[in-house]
């Protein structure tokens, strides 16, 4: 059993480490990165001796603990600007400490009435705020997964026999280039394999562009306008890439069909550029031709509380389904992902599953029939402590307020010779380029010294470096210094 005195003496420890860390972090008076070699950062931690031999004491915990923290990630730091990864509030923090003691898997209602219950409303809230009031949800462990589980109840309706009889080789998914990886690896996952990725054509910022869209799916039903297109070529369908030949255009350059599409999906907004898709313009070309309308609005979902920003998620009402992030811009701690049905019960047609042990009796109010996973976190718990918190109001001014500090960089990137951004940005991302040297390297020496944190992008297959604004704490100060930084750690042009 716990030892009630020990546990409440090395929670007082955990808060006081973790109290210090984050207010240390805020003011950036410390490395935003650190990465010594896993060898040596075993021997300092004494992993190997710990694991073997055990006998942590409160006071070699508290050492522990501060080297712990003081390797890795600050993500709370105003010089963190390189992944879409929450600098999490307090209060979801709360809710990982409240799961970690009662660890309620509570995918099935009776094991966790109190964190079902949380999440029914938390996903009831989700759904109203991207107009499907009617339809269903379910929040998984990360964006990834809730791609794959919005991918298969979209296979489910294409496909109702799929899940018995196998996925039909004839499916296909539609997507631009610029899709989050998780689509692809997906469709692997499914059975698909990647030539079943058809990329639709877009703009030259990876956008997708519906003016340039085929013909090849006229308004009609799924399956109806591949029969029509097949006899309008002269010849069978053919799955994309069957023969070696599938064009480097994707559809738009080809009159060869790829098959049946499971879904054509859009970003809002793009994980590389922060950029949005037309949401109504392309879910309008979807309905008109009986094709589900897949959103993935992992990070720009959020957006909707921001009364200044929420026109850039205009027709994500369309959506057959919407993929939504709370471990990005609604600063919950990782993971928490909503996936967000138009019609009841399209999650529960994406699965169907027999176990004598778990799947009995009156189930009308366990999610795990709507999910991959069988033990579920209290996710919801998560989200619920934020808003309860903040408000919806307090968090969409969070968002605007990162939105805001990234087009700060942009103007102030704009007026410095040498700097090259190929657009405004509309979300928290930018991405630009410094003269011509490397730009990886400019990133690696930065991170060498911990004084910033960015990542990188290929645009149109040229390598830029991305900014990404996460940390309540980055001010123009932060922003000026880190224009400095980069000037400094680009070697002289030899020319």
């Amino acid at each position: 059993m716990w030892n009630i005195e020990d546990f409440t003496t090395a929670a007082g420890i955990t808060v006081g480490e973790l109290a210090a860390y984050v207010g240390e972090s805020q003011l950036g008076d410390v490395p935003v990165i650190r990465r010594r070699p896993p060898g040596e950062l075993a021997r300092e931690l004494r992993l190997a001796e710990l694991i073997r031999k055990g006998g942590m004491t409160a006071g070699t915990y508290r050492d522990f603990l501060h080297a712990f923290l003081n390797e890795g990630t600050r993500l709370h730091h105003p010089a963190f600007l390189a992944h879409q990864t929450a600098s999490p509030d307090f209060p979801a923090a709360l809710a990982d400490f409240i799961h970690g003691a009662t660890n309620n898997s509570m995918a099935i209602y009776e094991m966790g009435a109190a964190a079902a219950t949380v999440e029914f409303e938390v996903v009831r809230w989700m759904l109203e705020k991207v107009g499907l009031p009617r339809g269903a949800g379910v929040l998984t462990h990360g964006g990834s997964l809730a791609n794959l589980t919005a991918l298969l109840a979209a296979r489910a309706h294409a496909a109702p026999g799929a899940w018995t009889d196998g996925t039909p080789g004839d499916l296909v998914i539609l997507a631009p280039p610029s899709a989050h990886y998780s689509v692809s690896r997906a469709a692997s996952i499914m059975g698909l394999g990647q030539k079943a990725i058809v990329e639709l054509p877009t703009d030259e910022l990876g956008r997708l562009d519906v003016t340039k869209f085929p013909d090849f799916w006229g308004p009609t039903s799924v399956g109806g306008p591949l029969e029509r297109a097949s006899a309008s070529v002269g010849g069978p369908l053919e799955r994309a890439g069957a023969s070696g030949d599938r064009p480097a255009e994707g559809v738009g350059g080809s009159s060869r069909l790829a098959g049946r599409p499971i879904a054509l999906v859009a970003s809002a907004c793009a994980t590389g550029t922060g950029l949005h898709d037309d949401l109504r313009a392309v879910g309008q070309w979807c309905r008109e031709r009986g094709i589900w309308f897949h959103v993935d609005a992992a990070h720009g979902a959020s957006a909707l509380l921001s009364p200044a920003h929420r026109h850039l998620l205009d027709g994500i009402d369309l959506a057959d389904s919407v993929v939504w992030d709370a471990h990005k811009m609604l600063r919950t701690s990782s993971l928490s992902a909503a996936v967000l049905v138009r019609r009841e019960g399209a999650l529960d047609a994406a699965f169907r599953q027999d176990a004598g042990y778990i799947f009995y009796g009156d189930q009308a109010l366990d999610l795990i029939g709507r999910t991959v996973e069988c033990t579920k976190s209290e996710l919801g718990l998560k989200i619920f402590l934020n808003l309860a918190w903040r408000g919806e109001k307090g968090l969409g001014d969070y968002v605007a307020a990162r939105y805001a500090t990234a087009h700060r960089f942009w103007e102030l990137a704009s007026r410095r010779p040498g700097f090259a951004l190929p657009y405004e940005p509309e979300s928290n991302i930018v991405c630009f380029r410094y003269g011509t040297a490397d730009q990886a390297a400019i990133r690696e020496r930065m991170m060498a010294d911990g004084s910033f944190y960015l990542s990188s992008t290929l645009l149109n297959g040229v390598r830029h470096l991305r900014v990404t604004v996460m940390s309540p704490a980055t001010d123009d100060k932060h922003l000026e210094l880190l224009l400095d930084e980069i000037v400094r750690s680009t070697p002289p042009d030899p020319s």
